[in-house]
């Protein structure tokens, strides 16, 4: 037990170690605005986590330039390397000491979930659905509350990421589509 409790307080530490770290370099960096920046600042606003959108394109905004289908695609890879990143983490978490075997069954589910989600947003963006799933795997009371709380806010931020990348996918694809079927007689 101990031990177990040893592993997940490393694991919140650095958790948060990882959030201050990301705080302090939006804080250090401000957005200095500029036609580029300002595009994504207007793309975003239509996403569920407008702030987030924000933050995680930024800093691509010389590559994006004022280009939708930029903006899409590289939401789209954003959200792959966070998905990638997160299915890490909670691989790691597959083999802590002590942890009950329902509670490793959980973790061994989520772990599926997320590998399926990597795959399938490298090729598609529809599979929001096994992100809830591998959450909704850490509701209720069989599992431990420290598991719970090192695991779910990366997840979390992988749904948000994920959620944005989608937002303006549809609003690319919405818009193409419309200006498509403008031009067909």
């Amino acid at each position: 037990m101990a031990a177990r409790l040893l592993a997940l307080s490393l694991v919140l530490n650095v958790i948060l170690l990882d959030m201050s770290s990301a705080a302090e370099s939006i804080v250090a960096k401000p957005l200095i605005p500029n036609p580029t920046t300002d595009f994504i600042k207007s793309s975003c606003e239509s996403t569920s986590y407008p702030v987030m959108c924000v933050q995680s394109l930024s800093r691509y905004a010389n590559t994006i330039r004022q280009s939708e289908q930029k903006l899409a695609i590289k939401a789209l890879s954003v959200s792959v390397s966070k998905t990638r990143s997160c299915a890490s983490f909670v691989k790691e978490m597959g083999p802590v000491k002590g942890m009950k075997p329902i509670e490793h069954n959980t973790v061994r589910e989520c772990i599926e979930f997320m590998d399926d989600s990597v795959d399938r947003l490298s090729q598609s963006v529809r599979e929001l659905r096994l992100l809830r799933m591998c959450l909704d795997g850490f509701d209720g009371p069989h599992v431990d509350a420290n598991l719970k709380a090192a695991i779910r806010p990366k997840i979390m931020d992988v749904s948000h990421v994920t959620s944005n990348a989608l937002a303006l996918v549809n609003h690319f694809a919405s818009k193409n589509r419309t200006a498509a079927q403008t031009k067909t007689p």
